[in-house]
């Protein structure tokens, strides 16, 4: 099933900004956007997801998308608006890349305020497209219907906070990252859907650039990250092109990462009502070629029973560079059976530059910090673990252990 991508333009206005899980989300209102009756308004529902890591397709299928006005409310308690999607639509996560979003439609609500969104994909069922209705493709592999959560029937739960005002629209984009979403369970073959879903701003600012075409484009991801923590990724297009829209505005560090070259990082990126642009096709970002290696580990939980695999974790690597900052270089689940990860890393030195507007990019190698890392390790209602990895002579393993 062909599905129709949209790229967003300028015509939105910025009206809120609400904290959604840990993510800011811009309400855009504009005049019009469907008929509404006296004291409603409309919402406007988008998809779009961040690259992936190691998969050549990602599939889930949209049935609906529900809000409520409260953000504690059950399934079946009143007051629930569907927008729904008819037919359902199975959508190719990882075509939904550099501005690319998926329209999942409008529907008329009462104006005033909403603090609860839930998405709900269908079932795999049947045969052929619906039997892996929700399914993941690792590279070179084959398709496998993905394990998708118990309660995915009423809908994968979102807290976000959003006015609708009367005969305005409110548009909402839904940022599903397909990367951290998908947990390998052990050695079964099978992959669960842990859903990691976040709502961002739908407004035309962000970063743009362009990296060498000679880098492994099916590999490369392009991320804007604060304070160590990526706030939205992208992947090149086959010019090289980048694009990371729906920025709230704010300085950013930009980090390049490719598979067999060393990392780049530009520092000091500004962001305010438009885009900015970092370099051109002539200037596009080159990374020197680098060894990988891999860092892993495994995460275990000790109680008064004993000691076992601990499944709920979250892996992260980073680098802190010289004269700062810190930069994420990865971040997944760990294997849903094993409490193992994986992450392939370069063995070469960080490039770094400081973006300075209408200057060329100048890049310094950061040579004291080649094949250096940080594993960091959170667990729900544990202390955050730390512990440092150096690759620079081979392989490292640096495993954890949470207790009870």
């Amino acid at each position: 099933m062909k599905v129709k991508k949209t790229v967003l333009g300028g015509w939105t206005k910025a009206v809120r900004w609400a904290g959604v899980m840990g993510t800011a989300a811009v309400l855009a209102a504009c005049g019009g956007g469907g008929s509404t009756s006296a004291g409603n308004g409309n919402l406007r529902v988008a998809l779009t997801d961040a690259p992936s890591c190691g998969y050549d397709h990602v599939f889930v299928t949209v049935e609906k998308v529900r809000v409520h006005q409260s953000a504690s409310a059950s399934d079946s308690e009143a007051g629930w608006t569907e927008l729904a999607v008819s037919p359902a639509r199975r959508i190719d996560l990882l075509d939904l890349t550099n501005g690319v979003m998926e329209e999942l439609g409008t529907t008329q609500l009462a104006a005033g305020h909403y603090s609860q969104i839930r998405l709900v994909l269908s079932n795999n069922t049947g045969s052929g497209n619906s039997a892996f209705a929700n399914a993941v493709q690792p590279t070179g592999g084959e398709l496998i219907a993905l394990d998708t959560p118990s309660g995915q029937q009423s809908g994968l739960k979102l807290q976000a906070h959003f006015d609708v005002a009367a005969g305005q629209t409110a548009d909402i984009l839904l940022d599903f990252d397909a990367c951290k979403s998908i947990v390998k369970a052990g050695n079964s073959g099978k992959y669960n859907l842990k859903p990691v879903l976040s709502v961002v701003p739908r407004v035309n600012t962000g970063i743009q650039g362009f990296v060498i075409t000679t880098l492994s484009l099916s590999t490369t991801a392009i991320a804007a990250q604060q304070d160590g923590v990526t706030i939205r990724s992208t992947a090149p297009d086959s010019t090289g092109k980048f694009s990371i829209p729906f920025l709230p505005a704010g300085n950013y560090t930009l980090v390049v990462m490719s598979d067999g070259h060393a990392n780049a990082v530009v520092t000091s990126v500004p962001v305010g009502t438009g885009t900015t642009v970092i370099n051109g096709t002539a200037t596009a970002i080159a990374t020197p070629v680098s060894n990988m290696e891999d860092v892993t580990g495994a995460v275990t939980l000790t109680s008064g029973s004993g000691t076992g695999a601990q499944t709920d974790a979250t892996a992260r690597a980073l680098q802190p560079l010289g004269g700062g900052p810190t930069v994420e270089l990865g971040n997944q689940n760990v294997d849903s059976v094993l409490g193992t990860y994986r992450f392939r890393l370069p063995v070469a030195a960080p490039m770094k530059a400081t973006f300075v507007s209408g200057s060329a990019l100048s890049f310094a190698t950061d040579s004291a910090v080649a094949g250096k890392y940080a594993i960091q390790m959170q667990s729900p209602g544990r202390t955050t673990q730390e512990k440092p990895a150096d690759i620079s002579a081979g392989p490292a393993t640096v495993d954890f252990n949470f207790a009870l």
